[in-house]
């Protein structure tokens, strides 16, 4: 199982969500156009990226993000090939929709690049708690560049996500066929893990509830979320959990650093 990235829905908020992630101390990458009516920022890690998804006040509109809720709603996993992956999950006895591609234009040094992206949607029928999807990065390094890889606020991960159902015990056995995972019981629901990521799945109304970040540690992150009127910080055990009202979107973020001190 390995994740691709995590998906917020700013719907037509993109100026003020992607000012308070800034204002985080997240290294936003520049304004991003899709072919097919959306825009985007990424802030990446090393092997995933959490992604500001909208639309323009203007012009061509992605009907799927105007339907989708504000806030965590894209949960996303790497496929090396798109077609394979679909015909997987179609011998599997799921119902992908068929693989469609997705482009936007990357400037960089001055020239345009086009970025292409080869993605395989589950529906709402079979996960209904958000959109479910995998992405084959066609142009990897039109997207992972150094230079966007720094974050004043220490960010280097996503390590989790949890949702809830209510049938937990059957949506884990779903998301671990689906994404290659390994379920089993665990904090009073249960856990599907693998590649270094993991969803905790509770029993509830299909949602998608939050994320869990890693940073190197969290000390610049607190102090960046006190001092901004966006967000709001809640000191817990040697983390912290990170709420955006505007968004509805809760994060919780722990500090490698600490985590690496403890395993000594």
């Amino acid at each position: 199982m390995q994740l691709d990235h995590l998906v917020i829905n700013t719907r037509l908020g993109m100026d003020v969500a992607a000012e308070v992630f800034a204002d985080l101390g997240f290294h936003l990458t520049p304004r991003g156009h899709h072919s097919l009516g959306s825009i985007n920022h990424l802030m990446l890690d090393p092997v995933s990226y959490l992604e500001l998804v909208g639309v323009p006040e203007t012009g061509k509109q992605r009907q799927d993000v105007l339907d989708s809720p504000i806030g965590l709603s894209g949960l996303v996993f790497r496929a090396e090939d798109a077609r394979a992956t679909y015909a997987r999950l179609r011998d599997a006895g799921f119902a992908p929709q068929e693989p469609i591609l997705l482009e936007r234009p990357v400037t960089l040094d001055g020239a345009e690049h086009m970025a292409r992206f080869h993605n395989v949607r589950m529906t709402f029928a079979e996960f209904p708690a958000g959109r479910v999807y995998f992405c084959q990065h066609l142009t990897p390094d039109l997207v992972w560049r150094k230079e966007w890889l720094d974050h004043p606020n220490g960010f280097c991960g996503i390590t989790g996500m949890s949702v809830q159902s209510p049938d937990p015990g059957a949506e884990a056995a779903r998301y671990a066929m689906l994404a290659r995972g390994e379920a089993a019981q665990a904090d009073g629901g249960w856990r599907v893990t693998g590649g270094g990521f993991a969803l905790h799945i509770t029993e509830g109304a299909d949602r998608f509830v939050d994320a869990t970040l890693a940073f190197e540690t969290v000390e610049h992150i607190a102090a960046r979320a006190e001092a901004t009127g966006g967000a709001e910080w809640q000191p817990r055990g040697g983390g912290g959990v990170l709420t955006i009202p505007a968004l509805g979107v809760t994060l919780h973020c722990h500090s490698i650093r600490s985590q690496t001190k403890d395993a000594k």
